[in-house]
């Protein structure tokens, strides 16, 4: 198994990444955790008495974000868009971790390759959709006004992630399986290419690729995308 200079710092860099990543989140949340409460109560009138129902619209608020429909219609639908997308790619993501082997015993694995490949794609399309609206709307006012660099910061970074996965989808010339054994080799703590991926000019675009990925991942905590997860903890408050 061979592995360039480059493609070894940027596997070691995975581990510094999920380091920063854990310990920036773990940070985020006893800062929340020990934030005073307020004597009065926030919650927004009307609300349901009702436990489970107080629950469902933490659930809604949070993934379906009424609040953003109300104020801009086409911002909603590519935000969901967006995150649709996202969830499904990632998912699809766990065949480098294992096989959908349920999946492919009652398709058959071709089939199953040419799912990922065709589901895979059109979500990689869709996000970078969404993603140049993202973009494009940063130079319109009112959003130009208010556009801060880290704005353009995080759209070049999930561009950059977004975009290289796809070539990799749509011009990749290994496997599945030949992924899967290198993100195996990092999570071994023995990053390595495999004959297959040594020898293909697609380790470049995979090493860019996991880059990008470890970039986010330092930059999540400290970014606004961190809302990501305070989301749950304001909306909680908001139903109480």
């Amino acid at each position: 198994m061979n592995m360039d200079p480059f493609s070894f710092i940027v596997a070691i860099l995975v581990y510094v990444a999920v380091i920063v990543f854990v310990a920036g989140m773990t940070f985020k949340i006893i800062v929340w955790a020990k934030s005073p409460r307020m004597k009065i109560n926030l919650g927004i009138y009307p609300k349901p008495r009702n436990g489970f129902v107080r629950f469902f619209r933490i659930i809604r608020d949070s993934f379906i974000f009424p609040q953003t429909l109300e104020v801009d219609r086409w911002m909603w639908v590519f935000a969901m868009l967006f995150h649709a997308a996202l969830f499904v790619a990632l998912f699809g993501h766990f065949r480098l971790v294992r096989e959908f082997t349920f999946v492919s015993n009652v398709i058959g694995q071709d089939n199953l390759n040419t799912l990922g490949a065709v589901g895979g794609g059109t979500m990689g399309i869709i996000m970078l959709i969404a993603l140049g609206y993202y973009l494009f709307r940063r130079f319109a006012s009112p959003y130009k006004d208010i556009s801060v660099p880290e704005d353009f910061i995080l759209i070049i970074l999930l561009a950059g992630i977004v975009g290289l996965g796809d070539h990799m989808r749509f011009f990749g010339a290994v496997h599945t399986e030949d992924y899967r054994e290198y993100f195996q080799s990092i999570m071994r703590f023995k990053p390595a290419f495999n004959e297959a991926l040594a020898q293909s000019q697609t380790r470049w675009v995979l090493s860019w690729h996991v880059l990008f990925v470890n970039l986010f991942v330092i930059y999540f905590p400290f970014s606004k995308l961190v809302h990501l997860i305070g989301t749950f903890f304001a909306n909680k408050v908001r139903s109480e």
